[in-house]
C-alpha cells in the first residue's frame, strides 16, 4: 500500500537553515516519526504566511507532503511559541543545547515519543524556572534515563558496592551534607559513582563532594517542583561540580562534546 502523500505531525523545530533562494530547510523532532528534515517554500519571503509559525524551538502542528528529497510544509500552525527562549539569550542557549542533546540521541524516521514529550517539556521548563541552568541539568538526567544510560549513584557502579559516604552517614540524600564525609569518585566510563577500591584501579575519575553526590542523586530521583524548592541550599561548588561530571559522561556516551556548552559559557561570562 502507498503511502498518503500528505500527512500531519505534531513538532519541534530543532534547526532552520537558509535553503535556495527563499526557502527554509528545518529540522524537526516528531512524536511517532522522529527527527525529521523538511523544505517550508518561500518562508524567507516577506509576504510568507507561514514565517512566524515556524520559529526556531516552537511547537507547531504541521501539515507535509511528500516530496522527492525533503517534504513539503503545506501548512503551519503555533501549538506553544516559547517566545522567552528568543528573548532571553541565556534561556535561548539552553534550549539550543537541549535541541542539542535531543539531536544527538536520535535518528531520522526512529519513533521515539518519550524523547518528544522529554523536549517538549524541557523547553517548557527553560523558558519558565528561575533557575534555566538547573533544569538543563534535570533534562540531562531524564535523557540519560529515557537512553538507557541512566548514571549509577546509590551503589558503586563497578562493584555494586554500598559507598563509603553511605556507610559513614547512613545516607547522603540531602541536598546539603557534612562536610566530614569522604569524597565520592565518579566514572564517566564505568556509568556513575565508584567505591574507594574500584576507584584505585578506573581511569579519567572526577572528584565529587558528598553534597555533589546529593544534588546528582536529587537531579535523578526528585521531581523539578522539589528540586527547586531547595535549589538555594545548594552550593556553588556542589552544583559545579555536578555540571561538570554530568557533561563528562554525556561526553563519553556521545563520543564527543557538544558546541551548545561554550556558547552558555561565554553567555554566563557576560552576564
Amino acid at each position: 500500500m502507498s503511502r498518503a502523500r500528505v500527512y500531519a505531525t505534531e513538532a519541534i523545530i530543532l534547526r532552520r537553515a537558509d535553503y535556495g533562494e527563499a526557502d527554509r530547510l528545518l529540522t524537526l523532532m516528531t512524536p511517532q516519526l522522529g527527527k525529521l528534515r523538511v523544505i517550508a517554500k518561500g518562508a524567507r519571503k516577506i509576504t510568507s504566511r507561514k514565517a512566524g509559525h515556524i520559529e526556531l524551538f516552537a511547537r507547531v502542528r504541521l501539515l507535509l507532503a511528500r516530496g522527492r528529497t525533503f517534504d513539503i510544509v503545506s501548512q503551519a500552525e503555533v501549538i506553544e511559541a516559547h517566545r522567552p527562549l528568543r528573548e532571553d539569550v541565556l534561556r535561548g542557549g539552553y534550549a539550543h543545547y537541549l535541541g542539542e542533546l535531543i539531536d544527538q540521541f536520535t535518528q531520522e524516521g526512529n519513533e521515539d515519543p518519550a524523547l518528544y514529550d522529554l523536549l517538549a517539556n524541557g523547553l517548557m521548563w527553560i523558558c519558565d524556572v528561575p533557575r534555566p541552568a538547573l533544569a538543563a541539568r534535570y533534562f540531562e538526567m531524564r535523557l540519560l534515563t529515557i537512553a538507557g544510560y541512566r548514571p549509577q549513584l546509590f551503589r558503586c557502579a563497578r562493584t555494586n558496592a554500598v559507598l563509603e559516604v553511605d556507610q559513614l552517614a547512613g545516607s547522603a540524600t540531602d541536598a546539603v551534607a557534612s562536610r566530614s564525609l569522604p569524597e565520592t569518585t565518579f566514572s564517566p566510563a564505568d556509568g556513575g559513582a565508584l567505591c574507594a577500591g574500584a576507584a584505585a584501579a578506573a581511569r579519567d575519575v572526577l572528584k565529587i563532594t558528598p553534597a555533589t553526590l546529593a544534588v546528582m542523586r536529587m537531579l535523578q530521583t526528585a521531581t523539578l517542583d522539589q528540586l527547586m524548592a531547595v535549589a538555594d541550599k545548594f552550593s556553588d561548588q556542589a552544583l559545579h561540580q555536578a555540571e561538570r561530571a554530568i557533561r563528562q559522561y554525556l561526553s563519553y556516551v556521545l563520543e564527543r562534546g557538544l558546541r551548545s556548552t561554550r556558547f552558555i559559557a561565554e553567555i554566563e561570562r557576560e552576564q
